[in-house]
């Protein structure tokens, strides 16, 4: 069973509103990380940037790790009215998986 506190965390660590698509999780936590990267900051905020970095990535981890455990239902009544981009592009669905599930 998920823990609502941890996973609405994770959520308000990057800035989402009360749902996301992963694309915009994906776009929140390379924001978010771009910003507070220890590489990036001077001597004197590197510390500050390590902890928010760390928190960024953990955020990101635990909402892609609720995502990739939720069980999607496909009877009619779930399905209709979902619009479906029938220019769809699966592969950068598998780019996304590659690059950010399996290798985070």
């Amino acid at each position: 069973m998920a823990n609502f506190e941890k996973i609405d965390a994770a959520r308000k660590t990057l800035g989402l509103l009360d749902s996301a698509t992963l694309e915009e999780i994906k776009s929140a936590y390379r924001r978010l990380a771009s910003e507070c990267h220890p590489d990036k900051l001077e001597d004197a905020d590197k510390k500050r940037g390590e902890t928010q970095f760390k928190q960024l990535t953990e955020a990101r981890d635990i909402l892609f790790s609720y995502c990739a455990n939720h069980r999607y239902s496909f009877k009619q009544k779930d399905v209709e009215g979902v619009r479906i981009d029938q220019d769809f592009n699966y592969d950068h669905v598998k780019q996304f998986y590659d690059d950010w599930m399996v290798n985070p």
